[in-house]
């Protein structure tokens, strides 16, 4: 005879704790714990929980944009974040403002970026399910991540957190991408990205050329141009290298998902973005927000 579990302070309690196993239940969005308790054994306990949950807000964009360093994720997310409405969401930013925070990892993190070792998953996580829920309690209509999950561990965990609708995976050659990263340069007064790289590809069997405009500083900043320490030929080929090996089974997670987007940037930002809009079927709503305007 099959047992029912009856609603007791015993199971909510093993309810919570069985709940905890994957994250941290504190902070986290409300859809968050709607698909973590709709997984758990106690199931006559969980529809009391939920029973009297706030109703779930829809958000109408939930994006991911993946990519190799240096092709151009943050531009493009950032870009279609301004024109969608929704925030721009990197975890990198997420640790800069936790550090220079009293907030509760700040010290925690700071010995870690100290000791030139990798945050772990479960810090990432927890800065980026607190943001989701500050986000929802604003009322964002979604968001888009920025080069977040990296490995498929976090797309794992990623996913029982939100649902993610669509993964945009930016390629480019990868002749342009080391031009691109050997190019970069940054304002050591202003904190400007810039990039020198001037790329011309030409086509050859069957492959489309590219070509690539510098995207050159004000002059004031030119003076004033460094390159980062670690941007060597050397070094970003062996970056690249690692992305290759880490993103496969991540962009696998969501392409056997049919969430994943590959989209081969053409050139530049004036070649690529109306392309990119097309596919994201964007085009018609970029016209529609100039005409609003």
């Amino acid at each position: 005879m099959k047992m029912q579990a009856t609603v007791t302070c015993d199971s909510v309690k093993r309810c919570k704790e069985y709940r905890c196993v994957l994250v941290p239940l504190a902070g986290f969005p409300m859809a968050a714990i709607t698909r973590l308790v709709k997984r758990t054994p106690y199931l006559p306990c969980a529809a009391r929980f939920l029973s009297h949950a706030p109703p779930e807000k829809e958000r109408n964009v939930q994006w991911v944009f993946l990519g190799c360093p240096g092709v151009g994720k943050g531009t493009y997310a950032s870009r279609l974040c301004n024109l969608l409405g929704v925030p721009h969401i990197a975890t990198g930013d997420l640790v800069r403002s936790e550090l220079a925070s009293n907030g509760p990892l700040s010290s925690q993190l700071s010995e870690i970026v100290n000791q030139g070792k990798l945050v772990s998953d479960e810090i990432i996580m927890s800065l980026l399910s607190k943001r989701l829920a500050d986000g929802e309690a604003k009322g964002e209509s979604g968001f888009i991540l920025d080069g977040f999950p990296r490995t498929i561990k976090q797309a794992e965990i990623l996913e029982g957190v939100t649902d993610i609708d669509l993964v945009v995976n930016l390629k480019i050659q990868e002749e342009a991408l080391l031009a691109k990263c050997l190019g970069r340069r940054i304002c050591n007064q202003c904190g400007g990205n810039f990039n020198v790289a001037s790329i011309s590809i030409k086509g050859e069997n069957g492959r489309p050329g590219m070509v690539m405009a510098p995207l050159l500083p004000p002059a004031h900043c030119m003076s004033k141009l460094v390159t980062r320490s670690d941007d060597t030929e050397e070094v970003v080929k062996e970056r690249l290298r690692i992305y290759s090996e880490k993103s496969q089974p991540v962009e696998e997670f969501y392409r056997s998902r049919g969430k994943l987007l590959a989209f081969d940037l053409p050139g530049g930002i004036p070649e690529s973005w109306p392309k990119l809009l097309q596919a994201l079927n964007l085009y018609d709503y970029e016209e529609k927000q100039s005409v609003a305007a």
